[in-house]
């Protein structure tokens, strides 16, 4: 399968609209910071190097520290697909982003948007 030409996007160049989206709902940078490092296990340092390399998506994405396991635990309709059934892992993973910042710009608590497995009965 062709990768997709959003990949070869500078996270950089994405970054500022996930930060403005959340901002203009009341929303801040430090929440979208959070949600970007529970998904992709990226610290501040090191989101701030990804943005100075000006890395593409990408490589953004394929390189990220440590991806979520309970990012599977993320449901739901984004750009039109439900999420859960995206067939490439790379698109996948960028739309567990999209759905996170969504929510946040949506009002969800920040709690309930970093996911957690359910407890076990």
């Amino acid at each position: 399968m062709a990768r997709h030409r959003v990949f070869d996007m500078r996270f950089a160049d994405l970054y500022p609209n996930y930060v403005t989206k959340a901002e203009r709902k009341g929303r801040t940078r430090s929440e979208v910071d959070a949600i970007i490092g529970w998904l992709t296990g990226y610290d501040d340092d090191g989101l701030q190097r990804a943005l100075s390399r000006q890395v593409d998506l990408g490589t953004f994405l394929e390189q990220a520290p440590a991806f979520n396991p309970n990012a599977a635990l993320i449901k739901g309709v984004i750009c039109g697909h439900r999420v859960e059934e995206i067939e490439d892992p790379l698109m996948r993973k960028l739309r567990y982003l999209d759905k996170l910042v969504d929510e946040l710009a949506r009002g969800k608590k920040l709690e309930n948007i970093l996911r957690s497995e359910p407890a076990a009965r």
